[in-house]
């Protein structure tokens, strides 16, 4: 398969998505009587998939028929515009900025399907089937949720994310025609790698919080110190896994690397929160134990996942290593319910990174 590089033009367009994540993370902050509140809770997740699934809709379209040309730069460039809207649009508040986030989010897929129609006319064979399958599959999606425009309240949600449920399945009802037409595993693989980054450059957004929020007390130090050192081993274990322990010559549709990511960074952004609300306190004791916990048990078990796909098979850890990890894990969320302690949670969190990236790098 041929080399493809990434262009400095998809660095730049993921670097408008930092915002939109940033947004959609700051959501989780906003504490209620002691807990985030569920409807909170459900904004982060309802405002996170469909910045996720716009900028993989245009990562997969890239990967497999992008070309560095000027018809395909334009393209691009009135897509950052489209990201610029959705993202201002990204608000607590949701209900008053919904047709702003619409027309953003609607026009970052609609210009991805109509790149496809384009690339019907100039790809052959596989490729030729590839394009027109999502040129004419992704149009359900995008017209199911333009249909919310209609409606208020609680049903125009419920059309839009089914419009975007739909466009998140389409790839999977048609894995058949698209393994045929198999994705530049290690393009792939490195973009995902890059968006993962924006995601740890939150975690450290929330250490320069926690320095800020205290004036560089020997509490505030210490604490944003275990915190670093855990953003590092996050860094670690991925990144040398990525570099050093996959097939990037294996051919396969990428649907494991698409989908485990979203876990993977809503993992990550949960995390980034938690480091704050377990320093400022502003929610109970419990309620941050438990989702600071869970967020490190989704990461741990997506990571798993994605890499056992492409891991080199001699590499692959152990089912009993898999299991020890885990009992680590239960182990130190039992002990914290009975040692409130949140320095005591970042620096258990941190040790079970390091152990992680040891055993599996």
């Amino acid at each position: 398969m041929l080399i493809k590089k990434v262009t400095w033009l998809e660095l730049f367009y993921d670097l408008l998505f930092v915002a939109a994540v940033s947004k959609a993370t700051h959501v989780l902050v906003h504490a209620e009587h002691g807990s985030i509140d569920w409807h909170n809770l459900g904004k982060f997740i309802l405002i996170f998939i469909p910045i996720w699934w716009a900028w993989v809709g245009q990562t997969v379209y890239n990967n497999r028929f992008g070309q560095d040309s000027i018809k395909h730069r334009i393209f691009m460039i009135l897509q950052l515009f489209f990201v610029l809207i959705m993202t201002a649009s990204l608000n607590v508040d949701f209900d008053a900025y919904y047709v702003s986030f619409f027309v953003g989010y609607i026009g970052l897929r609609g210009l991805t399907v109509v790149q496809y129609l384009l690339s019907v006319s100039k790809e052959k064979a596989h490729k030729q089937e590839t394009a027109r399958f999502f040129g004419t599959y992704l149009w359900v999606g995008i017209v199911i949720s333009s249909c919310s425009l209609f409606f208020d309240s609680w049903v125009r949600y419920l059309i839009l994310y089914t419009g975007i449920a739909v466009d998140i399945l389409v790839p999977l009802i048609g894995r058949k025609k698209l393994v045929i037409t198999p994705i530049h595993t290690e393009h792939l693989l490195e973009r995902f790698a890059q968006f993962t980054l924006i995601l740890l450059g939150e975690s450290v957004i929330s250490i320069l919080s926690v320095l800020q929020t205290d004036h560089f007390t020997v509490s505030s130090i210490i604490f944003a110190a275990l915190t670093f050192v855990l953003v590092i081993a996050i860094w670690w274990q991925y990144f040398e896994n990525i570099e050093k322990r996959v097939d990037k010559s294996k051919q396969t549709a990428g649907q494991t690397i698409i989908y485990g990511h979203l876990f993977i960074y809503l993992s990550l952004s949960m995390l980034a929160a938690s480091i704050q609300l377990l320093f400022l306190g502003q929610v109970s004791y419990t309620f941050v134990l438990c989702f600071t916990f869970a967020s490190v048990f989704i990461y741990f078990m997506s990571v798993l996942l994605v890499f056992h796909r492409y891991r080199l098979s001699h590499l692959r850890p152990r089912l009993r290593v898999i299991f020890f990890l885990t009992g680590i894990l239960g182990a130190l969320f039992i002990l914290n319910i009975f040692i409130i302690a949140p320095h005591l949670i970042v620096a258990e969190i941190m040790l079970f990174f390091l152990l992680f990236a040891k055993i599996t790098v």
